[in-house]
């Protein structure tokens, strides 16, 4: 791959206008580190097309000259995906200035978002129709739709809506050779072989630029109930879980699992937070259910399904608005906590929901144990399966310990979900960071196919260069060349 000539440059420059093209460096700092400040590169210019037809135009060029490009939405990215590196000749593809909801028809339920549209934009025209998009997270104030539907972005409520790959009903695209993929229209049914548009969500950006997207919209919120519940062990978590589907069926929307140590470094370390319940607990679940406009209120099968049985050894319904944000603020807040309180390596990760009380018991005790005085902080989406595995580092180690030793823990770690059957990537994707751990455990067919894709729809590789999809073996790289 190339850097960008100063007649490509000159060339982007007038097909964008000032506003739409910059080499000034002060202008393009923010964008060329990571969400979590710990990939940083360089880029010849930052690039910010305010339509799909200049989208199109800037590919072009830039594939005429083999010029690499990185593209970004609100640079949220927890794994160094939207990143350029080291060298600068990549271009920073920005869709921030394509933030138009093209239409949002509720009685289709369905929004046309370009790909700058920032999430919590979204939320607020949804609502103000009468509809809402089931998918939040805590970035939802930066992150944008592109984003959202390159990383296949998860949230808080995939246990009852699925994450971006179920909400997203068409896509278009700016496809490497600068030709445009539309396919927004929201077809039930089309067995037109592959399906491109799925095949663009999770890709990161390294199969295309997706510039727009169809979204599915489910009916506005009419009353939620938001409970905290004290619980022995992750098996009795997963255990009223079930129960609570089978009395309450869809209403149930959201089941995060927090075990007491990570509540107790957000009291530590959160000002204004305080414990729902009286006393202490080994684990705790934040239980939300929901019904639409014109439904029963839900409330009344959490509290009968919370008093039924042995498994809760306490628990409190939030009483107002207020309070049930406060419960929220608790679970949102523990990688702040974590981050105040010292060193630790974070792993995304996922097992299959049954398995997963096990693993979080099992594997937190093998990585301590192979670790001393490492300290786990397991918590995520019980419904999906997906763990915040975080572990953090012994007390009193300084910030260097995330590359020596914490590097070893992470190794460990991705072993023991590999193992389990389990992927090391659950929400967040691969970006950089986890290249090259997805190379050792991805599998090689796995990896073969993704490799036999990345080389057909992008053979010059100038689609987000080095991330998501691991090079071959040098021995491989020899053959082929």
């Amino acid at each position: 791959m190339a850097a960008p000539s100063p007649a490509l440059l000159d060339s982007l420059a007038a097909l964008l206008g000032p506003k739409g093209f910059t080499r000034d460096c002060d202008a393009m700092t923010p964008w060329l580190t990571d969400w979590r400040g710990r990939f940083h590169g360089r880029a010849a210019a930052l690039i910010a097309p305010a339509t799909r037809e200049e989208v199109a135009q800037a590919v072009r060029l830039c594939a005429s000259g083999g010029v690499p490009l990185v593209p970004q939405g609100g640079n949220t990215s927890m794994v160094g995906g939207a990143t350029p590196d080291a060298s600068g000749h990549a271009l920073i593809l920005s869709l921030r200035r394509m933030n138009r909801i093209r239409s949002l028809d509720p009685e289709a339920n369905l929004a046309v978002c370009e790909a700058g549209v920032v999430l919590a934009n979204l939320h607020e025209a949804a609502q103000a129709a009468g509809r809402r998009f089931p998918l939040s997270l805590a970035a939802k104030g930066s992150a944008t739709v592109g984003g959202l539907v390159s990383t296949n972005a998860g949230g808080t409520q995939v246990l009852r809506f699925g994450n971006m790959r179920r909400l997203v009903q068409g896509i278009e695209a700016v496809l490497p050779d600068g030709s445009l993929f539309d396919g927004l229209t929201a077809l039930r049914k089309d067995n037109r072989g592959y399906d491109l548009t799925q095949l663009m969500i999770g890709a990161e950006g390294t199969l295309g630029i997706v510039t727009a997207a169809s979204l599915k919209l489910v009916p506005a919120i009419g009353s939620r109930v938001v409970a905290w519940v004290g619980l022995a062990t992750p098996v009795a978590a997963l255990a009223l879980l079930r129960q609570l589907e089978d009395r309450m069926g869809g209403a149930v929307e959201s089941f995060e699992l927090v075990p007491q140590g990570a509540l107790d470094l957000v009291l530590a370390h959160i000002p204004g937070t305080r414990p729902p319940l009286a006393r202490r607990h080994e684990w705790h679940a934040l239980v939300e259910a929901a019904a639409p406009v014109g439904a029963p209120s839900p409330e009344p099968a959490l509290v009968e399904a919370l008093g039924a049985g042995e498994l809760v050894e306490d628990a409190v319904i939030a009483a107002s608005e207020a309070q049930a944000d406060a419960f929220w603020r608790l679970r949102e807040s523990i990688a702040e906590a974590e981050k105040q309180d010292g060193p630790a390596v974070k792993h995304d990760i996922s097992v299959a929901v049954p398995d997963m009380p096990g693993f979080l018991v099992e594997a937190a005790a093998a990585v301590e144990r192979d670790f001393p005085g490492v300290r786990v902080n397991a918590f995520g989406h019980l419904g999906d399966g997906n763990i915040h595995f975080n572990v953090r580092a012994p007390a009193g180690t300084d910030a260097g310990w995330i590359e020596g030793a914490g590097a070893e823990v992470s190794h460990r770690v991705y072993d023991l979900v590999t193992a389990a059957g389990g992927s090391i990537s659950a929400e967040h994707g691969i970006g950089q960071m986890k290249l090259g751990e997805f190379a050792r455990l991805g599998g090689a067919a796995r990896l073969a196919a993704l490799r036999a894709i990345k080389g057909a729809l992008d053979p010059a590789g100038i689609m987000n260069p080095g991330k998501l999809v691991p090079p071959p073996p040098l021995a491989e790289n020899r053959r082929l060349s």
